[in-house]
């Protein structure tokens, strides 16, 4: 068995992207995860060589260091708790890391900070902003519910949050007519 782990892999359609690459190249995955493919064996570096060109052409990149694994892990598991476990945002984000990447804290974040130039809990609430867009380019929600799933203390401290990264109030935010998201990967 053999995990290549790859760099802004964030979403289902990601997933699918790569299994479509891998197909084409005549390699077996036994699983494809964010950011994390198991094989049931190890690519040839011809193979290999192969795999990162088309990656590249996708916009995605194999990670060879333990530091960008590790970095690339906590994207995938904070982007994982805020976009599909909405019930679990009431956890505490440090006990969360620390407890699925085996890791202290302080040194995740200190590493998180060092290489990405913001700090875990900036990703976090960008992230939670992005969610936030999601929820009002949907309609289907009123503010208050989406403050309460998003585990936020009330509708004042999430429309504050969203102004503070945005610039917008939430209610502005839905009534412009540009582009209002981004893709995960590039929050």
């Amino acid at each position: 068995m053999d995990k290549i782990y790859i760099k802004n892999m964030v979403c289902n359609r990601c997933k699918m992207a790569v299994e479509k690459e891998l197909d084409q190249l005549g390699v077996h995955a036994l699983s494809v995860e964010l950011g994390e493919v198991t094989l049931d064996t190890a690519l040839s570096p011809q193979k290999r060589s192969d795999l990162e060109k088309q990656l590249q052409h996708l916009g995605f990149e194999l990670i060879d260091d333990k530091k960008s694994r590790l970095i690339e892990n906590i994207k995938k598991h904070i982007i994982e708790l805020v976009h599909h476990k909405n019930s679990n945002l009431k956890v505490n984000l440090s006990d969360y890391l620390t407890e699925r990447l085996e890791n202290d804290y302080k040194y995740l974040s200190h590493l998180f900070s060092e290489v990405e130039g913001i700090t875990v809990e900036k990703y976090f609430i960008a992230q939670k902003i992005e969610k936030v867009k999601e929820l009002l380019v949907y309609d289907e929600m009123t503010l208050s519910e989406i403050a309460s799933q998003l585990n936020y203390s009330s509708v004042a401290h999430l429309s504050n949050q969203f102004k503070k990264v945005t610039g917008f109030t939430p209610s502005h935010f839905k009534n412009i007519k540009e582009d209002k998201r981004k893709p995960l990967d590039m929050v």
